[in-house]
């Protein structure tokens, strides 16, 4: 099978993080596997817009686009597919670097003509210079990160996680899009899962579908201030139980809850007992390591139970679209 044409996708939102934004470009340019293009989705902001397509006018690979959705990720990546060209759309952070040979090790995956989509490994760049000493390595979604818990080298998973990820074009012709109402909106409640909704929608629409994550395919995620702080971490928690009772209603929560059942059941307590291991050893951090994980898990249970009870009453809604090509533009 020939090497597939990559399209990717980054989806931006505020000038605030121009530098990150043209850092996350020029990594993607750099590729050993070169990308066909590069696709800037600017999610509802006018003057972003006009300056990312004035700074890459001259760059033919790179193309700016609006998002043509309701404002938030999913419609913005949704509009990346659609005018996408390539066999295979990555997805990248805005606030995210790719190593060198990102693009390299997800096109491998995919001469096998089963696998349907591609996720990597993504590692925290912490604003302060170093990890918080009561953060635990259980928590790093917390911050878009690969956490502790998910298996090494090249395994297959129920889902890939959205920052670091590449679907094949035939996924979203079985599945749909992203659906929206699941996922971020700028600046609002740092909801998530959807990534986690889709990947479950395509298994179901394409049952001998293969989803890998490969975690030599790297990239280097920024961690801001405001997110090393309990605050941020108990405010994501909450909003990721609230979107995963949004998956759990749309594709049950034997599917929608399978991962997490083997996270809640086994990752966690194993870091519980290492957190508390190192504060008996007098090691830093780890009694709040202990502490933060039994809270993260509180926390992300009320969301999930206060996101059930909307969910019922009709208060949460989300849509899954068709994603319709216009590859010539």
């Amino acid at each position: 099978m020939s090497d597939p044409d990559i399209s990717v996708v980054i989806c931006v939102y505020t000038e605030d993080r121009w530098e990150d934004i043209l850092a996350a470009v020029a990594s993607v340019r750099t590729q050993s596997y070169p990308a066909l293009e590069t696709l800037l989705v600017v999610d509802h902001n006018a003057a972003l817009l006009d300056r990312l397509t004035k700074e890459y006018k001259e760059v033919r690979e790179v193309r700016v686009f609006a998002n043509a959705g309701p404002r938030g990720l999913s419609a913005g990546r949704n509009t990346g597919i659609a005018a996408s060209r390539g066999e295979v759309i990555a997805f990248l952070d805005d606030d995210a670097v790719a190593e060198r040979d990102w693009l390299r090790h997800f096109a491998a995956a995919y001469a096998d003509p089963r696998v349907m989509a591609v996720g990597g490994r993504t590692m925290p760049i912490w604003a302060s210079g170093r990890r918080p000493a009561w953060f635990p390595a259980e928590f790093d979604w917390v911050v878009g990160c690969t956490y502790k818990g998910i298996p090494a080298g090249l395994v297959r998973v129920r889902n890939v996680l959205g920052g670091n990820a590449s679907f094949r074009r035939g996924a979203f012709d079985a599945a749909g899009g992203f659906a929206t109402g699941i996922g971020r909106d700028g600046d609002k409640r740092p909801l998530g899962c959807e990534e986690t909704e889709l990947c479950i929608r395509l298994s179901r629409a394409r049952p001998d579908a293969v989803l890998l994550i490969d975690d030599r395919a790297v990239i280097h995620h920024r961690v801001p201030e405001a997110r090393e702080h309990f605050g941020y971490f108990r405010t994501r928690a909450y909003a990721e139980g609230l979107s995963k009772a949004l998956v759990a209603r749309s594709v049950g929560a034997d599917k929608g809850l399978e991962s997490e059942r083997r996270y809640a059941t086994r990752v966690l307590p194993a870091g519980v007992v290492r957190g508390l291991r190192d504060a008996a050893l007098s090691r830093p951090g780890g009694a709040g390591r202990a502490g933060a994980i039994v809270a993260g898990v509180l926390t992300a249970a009320g969301g999930y139970v206060v996101g059930t009870v909307r969910a019922r009453r009709g208060g949460a809604r989300f849509r899954v679209v068709d994603i319709e090509g216009d590859r010539d533009g």
